[in-house]
């Protein structure tokens, strides 16, 4: 949802939590006070956090809701997949931001991570985060943060220069012919369609190593590694190899299968290998994929008896 409104002089001088719901009935006051806490309002471009921030004439007012959970996420001991003095891996949950967005800014993973990390006995002392990993909203599994600046640097770089192992479980519409392969082409957004293609010039390298691990006669599990961290990779390679990711609507991914209904797509970063940027000693982690990937593998090998 993405609501818009122009203040006139009659409403200069009202609060923001009446304003909006005085132009939109349907936008009740407690909704946009729980809206504003999360940052999904902005006036004059900016976020705005206050429910009491006094509109203006002239002033533009916009509403952005992604349709999830207003109640923020936050992160507890059991999302932690490895911690150490300068690391930190997290096994994300599917439908959650990594970074701030219109919609919201408290409750995405980048700001849980800072509350986790808050020293309650200096609490205006910034904890040091560094992100250079990210997945999608819909994709779960493992992604690393730098929690010391001795670590920025260096977990930057591993990421550069390929030098991080990033394997990722798929559940792919069909199956492919060969039972491995090497997907390679340049990436560019395509604005009007909000995804990205391959193009014969320009874009980005980007390439994706896929092994079939099940067979699903109408679906498969596939390993995948990328070589590349391009947006959307994953999900674009599949696609256009004839085998959208389940759930994936946007590339044209099904979004049911056997009568059962997929919600997202179902993708998880599932395996992480790289040298500490510090410590210089091998880390590998691994997460098995949440409960409703593991489902629908169930409902595929039930099929097959």
């Amino acid at each position: 949802m993405h609501n818009r409104f122009l203040v006139s002089p009659q409403d200069c001088g009202v609060r923001l939590d009446q304003y909006i719901p005085g132009q939109d009935a349907s936008l009740s006051r407690s909704f946009i006070r729980r809206l504003v806490d999360i940052g999904g309002v902005h006036v004059q471009g900016r976020r705005v956090r206050k429910c009491s921030h006094v509109v203006q004439t002239g002033e533009t007012v916009e509403v952005h809701w992604d349709g999830l959970p207003l109640t923020p996420f936050s992160l507890t001991e059991e999302h932690i997949v490895f911690r150490d003095r300068y690391l930190l891996a997290v096994n994300k949950p599917a439908c959650l931001d990594i970074q701030p967005t219109p919609s919201r800014y408290k409750g995405t993973l980048y700001e849980a991570l800072l509350r986790f990390l808050q020293n309650p006995y200096r609490p205006l002392d910034r904890p040091s985060l560094g992100m250079v990993q990210r997945l999608d909203r819909d994709t779960s599994g493992i992604v690393i943060f730098s929690i010391h600046p001795r670590a920025h640097r260096g977990l930057t770089a591993a990421f550069t220069e390929r030098q991080v192992e990033k394997r990722y479980l798929a559940l792919v519409n069909g199956v492919p012919r060969n039972g491995n392969g090497e997907l390679r082409s340049h990436l560019a957004r395509d604005r009007y369609h909000n995804r990205m293609k391959s193009v014969p010039k320009g874009g980005k390298e980007a390439i994706t190593r896929f092994r079939v691990i099940e067979d699903f006669g109408v679906a498969a599990l596939l390993e995948v590694e990328i070589l590349t961290g391009r947006s959307h990779q994953i999900r674009a390679h599949c696609a256009e190899a004839g085998h959208p990711l389940l759930g994936d609507t946007l590339y044209g991914g099904p979004c049911e299968i056997l009568g059962c209904g997929i919600a997202r797509q179902m993708l998880h970063s599932w395996q992480l290998t790289l040298t500490h940027p510090v410590l210089e000693t091998p880390l590998s982690l691994e997460v098995k994929p949440p409960e409703d990937f593991e489902q629908i593998c169930n409902l595929l090998r039930d099929r097959n008896g």
